[in-house]
Order: structure tokens, then sequence, then C-alpha cells
């Protein structure tokens, strides 16, 4: 299983956390930037996974990071193989 660790200080707005997550997940070009094509790839596209989320509250003190941490918890709970992990 692979291990991402992910820093939420990095995920500042709804910008921000895209071009973060693309990076850190190495999805391809064609990832659609939003919240439904976060969760379709986190659970048709990845290989089983560890999330490693560090910093959470930067993500979750506004309502666009809350709903990230939803879509990955969803994601998590729908998808054999994929781990949502705060440390």
């Amino acid at each position: 299983m692979r291990c991402i660790r992910l820093d939420c200080a990095w995920m500042g707005d709804r910008e921000a956390v895209h071009d973060y997550l693309a990076q850190a997940l190495g999805f391809p070009s064609w990832y659609g930037r939003n919240l439904d094509a976060l969760y379709d790839l986190l659970t048709g596209w990845m290989e089983p996974t560890r999330l490693e989320l560090k910093h959470l509250p930067a993500l979750t003190a506004y309502p666009y990071g809350e709903k990230v941490l939803e879509t990955l918890q969803d994601a998590a709970a729908n998808t054999p193989g994929l781990e949502i992990i705060v440390v």
C-alpha cells in the first residue's frame, strides 16, 4: 500500500486544494478540479493508498475545506484499499 502524507496547511482555498491534491496524488492532466472529480479519481483510479492528513484544522477552518474532508472520508468508506488517517 502506498502512503502519502498530505499537509492540509497548503490547502487554503478551493484552487489551492485542487492544485495541491493533483500534484501530491499524481492525478492526470484531465482531472476536473472539483469534488465530484476528486471522488471519482479516489474511488476508481488510484492504487491502494493510505492518505495521512497533517494539520487538518487548516483545511476544516472554512466551508469548502470541510466538504473536501467529507469527500475524502466518503471515498475511503466506499473504496477498499483507501484509508484516511489524521496524524
